[in-house]
Formats: C-alpha cells, structure tokens, sequence
C-alpha cells in the first residue's frame, strides 16, 4: 500500500536519442542502415541509451516500495497535472529542466545526470547513487542540498494566455525572418524590424543570449539565475525610414514589463526555451508583456558535487 503521508515522486524524462531513432525508423536494422548511409555507427547511442537506462533503474530501486510515483516524458508535461506538493525528480540532460520547469508552480525539482561524459549537469548536477541521500534530505533537511531559487520570464498576451520560461522568452516570426513590431519600455518605445526579441533570465544568460552578447561585445552588467531582473536583447535590428534601431538591449528590473505590439500580418509568435511548437499567436493587433514571473524554481543543489560513476553505474575500486 502507498503511503499518502510522502509527497508524489513525478520521474521525468524524455526518449533517448535511439528512441528517437528507433520511433522514425521501426527497426534496429533500418536505424542502424540510416546511420551508416552518412557515415555514423549506431554504438554510440546504444551506449547513450544503455547509461540511461541503467541511471533511470537504479533511481527506481532507491524509492521504497510504498512511495506515491508518477512517470512523465517529456512529450507529456503539457497534458500532466502537478500536484502543489510533488516532488519533481528530473532524469536526463540539462535542457529538460527548462523544459519542465515552465509546467511546475512551486514544486521541489532535483534534477539527475544520467551520463556525465556527454552531458555537462549544470541544472542536473546529481548523479542516481545521491538520489537516496535526497529522499532521506525530504524527510529530515539537513545540509546536504539546499534550495536555489531561480527567476522564470513570463509573457502574457492581452487576451490572458500566458508562457514560462526559465532561460529565455522569443518574440519575432516563425521562420525567424524579419518580425514588425512596436516596442514599448516604459515612457521609450520604437517602432523596429528585426530577427526578434530575447528576453532573457539569468540561466539563459549562458545560453542562447550568450551569442548575442558576445557578438555585440556587451559588458554590462548581466542577471544571475536567482536576481529578479531579465535581460533583454533585439536581434539585428535594421534601422529604415520607418523602423529604428535604437533600443537594442538593456535590463528589465522585477515589477517592469517589455511590451510588444504585434505588426505582423501572420507568422507571428512567442515562445519559450527553445520550445516552438509549444507557442502564443503574436499577429497584427495582438500585444504581449513580458517580465519577471511570480513563481520560482526551486531546484535541489548538492552542496558538494557528487563523484562521477564509471560507466554502468558500478562502484569504485
């Protein structure tokens, strides 16, 4: 019988990349031709897979028998109904926390590296053989992890809809060509062209805005992941008879909105981390605010980073 006292356990995670494979093609056999047509060998995400598969078990084995557990994919998240007081546990590379946080309001997250030789475990820097150590932290806190609290963006359009994002917010057209708008910061604004908007926190700093900075030559003063401020970014604004370029980039401290009047006839959209098919409509007389969200991520930190495992999972000599 499970025990109601504990708070749910939510696992989640998304295919591997042989999944992935093996979901387009059918076979072992054709996904391995497919691969072999362009000069690849399959080994490599049977690996992949193998790692992952023994990560995800041994993560199994550690919850007790009786403990409340629900498992997601990723491809799920948007149908999947959180309870305020679950536990999400997230298993797999560091883009799948982004892509789960949007969906959370509160919830404790812990995310776990499956394979540290190809993912870099900035926001999954736990590995299976501590996931027991954190299940005993949530019936006794004690120092071994603590709480980072980190800033989500949100963009509302007028009529309510609303999005998330935990590295960044884009407003501009789907193909990513020129996107017609006004822009609005408080009593500034300016009527642009360009590839679009980044709003970004302080996560997505070291993310996709991190080209943009670069490129730019920015040496501003850039949000932290916990600072309740955005960063906000035009790329290739083109300045015309009609549009300008002067607003280009700047800070968006909390209680502060960008706005966004739409002047694209279609095509227009605003989406989050990456997630484009997962977008708000932005056409010709719509308008979207975007700044700091209300609620947090509260992602479970290890104080001390934990030893790598050797491949499948096997104690150290």
């Amino acid at each position: 019988m499970q025990d109601a006292s504990r708070p749910r356990i939510v696992l989640v995670t998304r295919p591997t990349w042989l999944e992935e494979l093996l979901a387009r093609h059918g076979t072992m056999g054709q996904a391995e031709f497919y691969l072999e047509s362009r000069g690849r060998e399959i080994d490599t995400l049977v690996e992949a897979h193998e790692r992952f598969q023994d990560c995800f078990r041994r993560v199994l084995q550690a919850l007790p028998s009786d403990q409340r557990r629900a498992e997601v994919s990723r491809d799920e998240l948007d149908r999947f109904l959180f309870a305020p007081d679950d536990v999400v546990v997230i298993v797999g590379q560091d883009g799948l926390v982004p892509n789960t946080a949007k969906y959370l309001s509160g919830q404790l997250a812990f995310g776990i590296n499956p394979d540290a030789e190809r993912f870099e475990g900035v926001l999954c820097p736990n590995n299976a053989a501590n996931f027991a150590g954190f299940l005993a932290w949530l019936e006794q806190p004690d120092a071994a992890f603590y709480v980072e609290e980190r800033t989500l963006a949100e963009a509302r359009r007028e009529d309510g809809q609303r999005l998330l994002a935990l590295n960044e917010v884009f407003i501009g057209h789907e193909s990513h060509q020129s996107a017609r708008y006004l822009l609005r910061i408080g009593e500034n604004e300016e009527r642009q062209s360009s590839s679009g908007i980044i709003c970004s926190t302080g996560t997505g700093i070291t993310g996709w805005a991190k080209s943009i900075v670069r490129q730019c030559k920015l040496t501003e003063h850039l949000p932290s992941p916990g600072e309740r401020q955005l960063a906000w970014f035009v790329r290739e604004p083109w300045p015309s008879v009609y549009t300008g370029a002067e607003m280009s980039n700047g800070l968006l401290p909390e209680k502060w909105s960008l706005t966004v009047f739409s002047e694209m006839h279609q095509g227009g959209v605003v989406f989050a981390d990456g997630i484009e098919n997962d977008h708000l409509e932005f056409n010709a007389g719509q308008r979207v605010e975007v700044g700091v969200a209300g609620t947090r991520l509260r992602l479970v930190m290890p104080v001390t980073a934990p030893e790598a495992e050797p491949p499948g999972g096997e104690p150290r000599k």
